[in-house]
Parts: C-alpha cells; structure tokens; sequence
C-alpha cells in the first residue's frame, strides 16, 4: 500500500514511528509550501536527508558542523573537483586530516537537525517512495529514530508554546525602555548578539530571521529569551510596507542600522550594564 497523504491529517511523529515500526526503506519525500525534504532509511533507520537546494556535501557539512575552518573548506571544493563524498572522505582519513568518527558524527547531526526540522511543519504533502535511495556517491549513516521521535516530540511543545508567545514574526523589536530592565546576569551568547545586532523599529522578526539565517523556531527561542530578560519589547514595525521579493531565489535584504546608530544601541547596552 502506497503510503502518502496530508501532513494535517498525519504528523510526522506519527510518519516516522510507522517507518520505524515496520522497518521500512526508501525515502520519505515532504513537499511543504516552502521547501522539498528527502529523508532516506534503510530498515527503519535514518540514511541520509537533503532539504531543498541546500549543499550536503561532505564539505559543507563538515563546515557547519565545526570539523573545518573556512579556509580548510575552500581550499577542499577547490582542490577535490568531481570527487564524491565517499572519495574526499577516504582521502581525509587515510591523510589523518580528519577521523572517521567525526565524519559520521558530523553527518548524523546534519540528517537529525533536518529530520528535526520537519516537526514544526503542518502544511504539507507527503510520499513514501520504497525504490528511492540515497544516491550511491554519498556517505550514509544508520540512526535509530526512537530519540529522535522524542526529541522531536519534545521541540513540538515548545513549538506550540512559542508560537502563542510570539505569533506574528511581521512584528518588530527595539529594546526596553522602562527603568530597572532585568539584565543582571544575563550573558548574550553569538546567536543573541546576532540577532540583538539587527534590533531596529523598521526590521521584523522575520527579516531578522532570514538575515541570520535562522528558523521561525529558532528566531523565536531567542527573542522569548530576550523578552523574558526585559531587554527587548514587541512594537509595529515603522515605515511603508515593503514589497515582496520578486525572485526567491535572490537573497533577502535587511535593512541594517548605520554604524553610528549600531554604535549607540551597543552603547546603551553597555551602559545599562554597568548601572546595575
């Protein structure tokens, strides 16, 4: 029986324990309004995942992934040419440039952070294609999905619970303007500081979001973080309306403020710090 359908009708908690119950093996295809996913098992285990256009390279995911610095990984696309993931992946282990672990490790996080992905989803078409596999240049993995159904689960609650704090990322932010903020102790971490770095009455979330290349999960983790620190406050966005993009595929532009304005927000900040 063909399995495919809505996801409004079946989640993909519900996909992937079906998947893993009945040891299945093929590919997962979710087409949401945005973006196509791939996920591929083999006896009801995670293989392998692609999302939309984005670069799973072996390269690449080892650059995200922190295994190789900037340079080390524009100097292997150049130097590796038409070599496929498993070729480039043998030549690093056997030149001690890397471990195979870390190969593995670095692939596994990528395929479970895209899965990972697919729970905040709840538009959506799905299939389940048994004759597709993972093309046959590409390093696998084999991943139980028990954790990951938890994990996943668990990012679902949290989900639901941001999206009735902050529902609307057309909103903007500036920062808190009342006396005696609550900032003691609080340590911005790089993501924050990213994020805090586009803080502008005409920047909404979402554009903060896209210029920081971060999910609607993920931009509203942080801005719970930064409201429940009564650093920063909700407000509507200032200035005209701006228009859609007309091509999807060129990159989103947000305005960022001049440096003296970045200058004087930084300034402020650190101002309220040491009146504490």
């Amino acid at each position: 029986m063909a399995l495919k359908g809505n996801l409004r009708d079946f989640t993909i908690t519900q996909l992937l324990n079906l998947i893993n119950l009945a040891r299945k093996t093929g590919t997962l295809i979710v087409e949401g309004p945005n973006e196509r996913v791939l996920v591929s098992f083999r006896d009801g285990k995670l293989a392998y995942a692609q999302a939309g256009q984005e670069d799973n390279g072996l390269v690449a995911v080892l650059y995200r992934a922190r295994r190789l610095s900037a340079n080390q990984s524009k100097a292997l696309k150049e130097r590796a040419g038409n070599m496929s993931d498993k070729e480039l992946g043998l030549l690093l282990v056997n030149a001690n440039y890397i471990t195979q672990q870390d190969i593995i490790n670095s692939l596994q996080m990528y395929f479970v952070g895209i899965v990972n992905r697919l729970f905040t989803w709840v538009e959506g078409m799905f299939r389940f294609e048994n004759e597709l596999l993972p093309p046959d240049d590409k390093i696998t993995v084999r991943v139980g999905l028990e954790n990951i159904i938890i994990e996943g689960s668990r990012r679902l609650r949290e989900w639901e619970q941001l999206q009735d704090e902050i529902p609307n990322l057309d909103m903007s932010l500036k920062f808190a303007e009342r006396p005696g903020a609550n900032i003691r102790n609080f340590n911005l971490s790089v993501e924050e500081w990213r994020v805090v770095s586009y803080i502008n009455p005409k920047n909404t979330i979402r554009q903060i979001a896209r210029a920081t290349k971060m999910s609607d999960l993920e931009i509203r983790r942080i801005i719970y973080g930064l409201l429940q620190a009564g650093l920063v406050e909700i407000i509507r966005p200032e200035g005209p309306a701006r228009p859609p993009v007309q091509q999807p595929s060129a990159r989103p532009t947000v305005p960022q403020p001049s440096p003296e304005e970045q200058k004087s927000l930084i300034n402020r900040l650190i101002m309220r710090i040491r009146s504490i």
